[in-house]
């Protein structure tokens, strides 16, 4: 991560609030919130003081991304970027967290599968049904 002063001009190239939005789908206001919210480090900023994102930014976004997507809370990656900020004293801590957190997806996705086969179940029925009623007008079905 950067860490919030001006960029040198050797440094990588850096992408603008805008441009990092555009490639991770969240918006300004959401990567201001993610910065306040202490989920990024204080990002690198131009001598205008305009927000610079380096490949290390946007791979971190990524992977909080991931973890969203995952329906980790915010306080879980506010705690995992904290683990993330100690360095490698935390790695056992991070470790634990995310096959924790693998462990409550893994349910989730057993509970969701048991959900879609209920479902498909149910087409199925609304499906055979709807060729009786074409079959014989007037039934009805009341499930």
């Amino acid at each position: 991560m950067t860490s919030g002063h001006p960029l040198p001009q050797d440094r990588e190239p850096t992408l603008t609030i805008a441009e990092v939005a555009e490639r991770t789908g969240l918006s300004h206001d959401t990567l201001r919130y993610y910065e306040k919210a202490g989920l990024i480090e204080r990002v690198g900023r131009t001598t205008g003081n305009q927000r610079r994102y380096d490949a290390a930014d946007l791979a971190w976004l990524e992977f909080l991304l991931r973890l969203r997507e995952t329906g980790m809370p915010i306080a879980g990656m506010q705690r995992y970027a904290q683990l993330r900020a100690q360095g490698d004293v935390s790695v056992a801590d991070r470790l634990a967290m995310l096959r924790e957190h693998r462990a409550e997806l893994a349910d989730r996705i057993r509970a969701l599968r048991r959900n879609a086969r209920a479902l498909d179940d149910k087409i199925v029925h609304y499906e055979r049904l709807l060729a009786t009623l074409h079959e014989r007008p007037g039934t009805e079905d009341r499930t």
